[in-house]
């Protein structure tokens, strides 16, 4: 295994944990294992810090390859709860408003779903890390400034029930890249003349890369001294 090189791994990112988070752990202690001052490491794509789940880190010359690896097929397990909403769609801001769920029913949930498998339109969350003239719209929404996003064409693949004790319901989503899991919360909330919001998102796969192959950030120095580690490039080791 060779950092320096290019190296494609893949964690299990911690709750509450940001990609920065993670990508900064690793860095530091891929360094100092293998006495370099300097490492390029990268990530491909970025979950919310609430979700858990698949993050793939890249090393040296394999970032180039960020791109291609973010554009990989995403599965997720998502919790709503049914009849409440939050300015974020998921539990980073506090409920703002709430509707009636005596109406919903299982099978209605089951059929709603349904209507966004394919190719829709959906429009991203104001608290997201889209683009609005060169700023995130995630920094423009956190000081209450008005935030238009355009929607974007996407793809699911797979969408199913898995668990139903209303008013919360867990879904399997398999998506696209660019696919905002808190804003097909937001929609199915709508669908079912109701709201809704994540209570808890987990991202299980990207591509190939399965969570259950992935590393633990938080034990990632115990996993590095079991490995072989090949070094190059001598003129950068610190003295």
């Amino acid at each position: 295994m060779n950092f320096q090189k290019g190296e494609i791994l893949v964690f299990d990112k911690p709750y509450r944990w940001t990609s920065f988070d993670v990508v900064g752990r690793v860095r530091g202690q891929m360094c100092r294992h293998i006495g370099v001052k300097k490492l390029k490491v990268g990530h491909a794509g970025t979950p919310d810090p609430l979700a858990t789940g698949v993050l793939i880190v890249s090393t040296g010359k394999a970032t180039k390859r960020i791109e291609e690896l973010q554009a990989g097929t995403k599965e997720y397990i998502a919790t709503l709860r049914l009849g409440a909403t939050t300015p974020s769609f998921d539990l980073e801001k506090p409920i703002d408003a709430t509707y009636p769920t005596e109406h919903i029913t299982r099978e209605m949930v089951e059929q709603v779903l349904q209507r966004f498998k394919g190719t829709i339109e959906q429009i991203p969350p104001e608290f997201s890390a889209c683009k609005i003239d060169g700023k995130r719209a995630y920094e423009l929404a956190r000081k209450g400034k008005e935030v238009e996003l355009k929607p974007k064409t996407l793809v699911i693949d797979e969408i199913e029930l898995t668990d139903c004790s209303l008013p919360d319901i867990t879904i399997r989503v398999v998506c696209s890249k660019g696919t905002y899991i808190r804003a097909l919360a937001r929609d199915i909330g709508q669908a079912l003349d109701s709201g809704a919001h994540l209570t808890a998102l987990r991202r299980t796969r990207v591509g190939d890369c399965k969570v259950g192959d992935a590393l633990n950030p938080e034990h990632f120095k115990e996993w590095l001294e079991t490995q072989e580690i090949e070094t190059d490039d001598e003129e950068n080791k610190q003295q």
